[in-house]
């Protein structure tokens, strides 16, 4: 009972779903356990982070005046190592229970496009923060596992799943990704969509808060009820430079959105073309499932079934899909060894430059 209680102290298996967005940790036996913002902030006086995740994201837009906040990760990759890697280090202490300094596994998500130089930063990030031994995952089998595919079924499963930064479309048949393909654009873009609008038509500059608020609160994959409800954006004014507010009706920002999500849309399409017969007609019987945060979009599974003509199906959260799918399996590692994606002996000779 002694042994037992101290390697419980001393152990944990945890999955890591590092996103543009969001950073995702769960914990075998506790479910989620972390979900922050994928940012940190940094003091350039002395270049030192001085907050991470909810607290950076708090931060952003009203830094200090020696404060920028930044985001380490850009679809769905390392692009600041060291900020990659102290920013995971905190995320992965502050999941431990009971003072422990070390897991002793822990599973990734990563593309499946992924570079070997990419995938390197990601595990060697893993490593620094103190994880015995990691595994990667792509991420779209561990969200079809996530979603409530079943590794044994010979049936094929079409996931696409929906980041700020990425859309990854994969086919599952019998516990392995048959086909896939990832493509850098995401719900990040609808924010850009909607920010370069108002600044080129309506002359007004508003912040990356600003834009997620009002894409969540009112903007919509399909078309509006009322066209004409107003809501009020408010921001700087690109002329004078003075606070400022302008009107916008749901018609004006619903082409925003609607060329966003029809260029997904277009990636899902392409995706299904170039399946196999069996497994087309496994799909057509199937439909998708949709996960990832994106699918939290209103409308969005509606756009998309009409638009490839086959049911949509989002499970129960699907924004904790891929982590969820990633825990599982420490139940089945029989499984985590055969998907795996370390190969190590191409990764200790790709190159990180952004280590020096």
């Amino acid at each position: 009972m002694a042994l037992s209680s101290l390697k419980k102290l001393v152990t944990e298996s945890m999955a890591i779903d590092l996103g543009t967005a969001n950073t995702l940790i769960a914990v075998k036996g506790r479910d989620v356990v972390l979900d922050e913002p994928s940012l940190v902030a940094i003091n350039e006086l002395t270049d030192e982070v001085v907050a991470y995740g909810t607290e950076a994201a708090d931060m952003q837009g009203r830094e200090g005046r020696d404060i920028v906040v930044k985001a380490p990760l850009t679809g769905g990759v390392v692009a600041d190592f060291e900020r990659t890697k102290e920013m995971l280090t905190h995320f992965v202490k502050k999941s431990k229970t009971g003072g422990s300094q070390v897991s002793r596994q822990a599973v990734l998500s990563m593309l499946s496009d992924v570079t070997h130089v990419e995938q390197r930063a990601l595990l060697n990030a893993a490593e620094e923060a103190h994880i015995g031994k990691v595994y990667m995952m792509e991420e779209g089998l561990a969200a079809a596992f996530g979603a409530g595919v079943q590794p044994g079924d010979k049936r094929a499963s079409a996931i696409v799943d929906i980041g700020a930064g990425t859309t990854n479309v994969a086919v599952i048949t019998k516990g392995s990704i048959s086909h896939s393909r990832a493509e850098r654009i995401g719900s990040n873009d609808i924010n850009e969509a909607l920010i370069t609008h108002l600044r080129r038509h309506r002359g007004l500059q508003i912040g990356a808060e600003t834009a997620e608020s009002i894409k969540w609160k009112y903007m919509s994959a399909t078309a509006p009820e009322d066209p004409e409800f107003e809501i009020q954006a408010r921001g700087r004014d690109v002329q004078t430079g003075s606070p400022h507010a302008v009107a916008l009706t749901l018609g004006e920002i619903y082409p925003i959105v609607e060329g966003i999500v029809s260029r997904i849309a277009q990636v899902v399409q392409d995706t299904l073309t170039e399946l196999r017969p069996e497994v087309a007609a496994d799909i057509y019987d199937r439909g998708i499932l949709l996960t990832g945060g994106g699918a939290l979009l209103e409308g969005i599974d509606q756009y998309l079934r009409n638009f490839i003509n086959l049911s949509v199906i989002i499970p129960e959260e699907p924004n904790y899909a891929t982590v969820r799918g990633l825990v599982k399996m420490f139940d089945e590692p029989e499984l985590l060894e055969r998907v795996s994606r370390n190969e190590l002996s191409i990764l200790q000779n790709a190159e990180v430059p952004f280590e020096a």
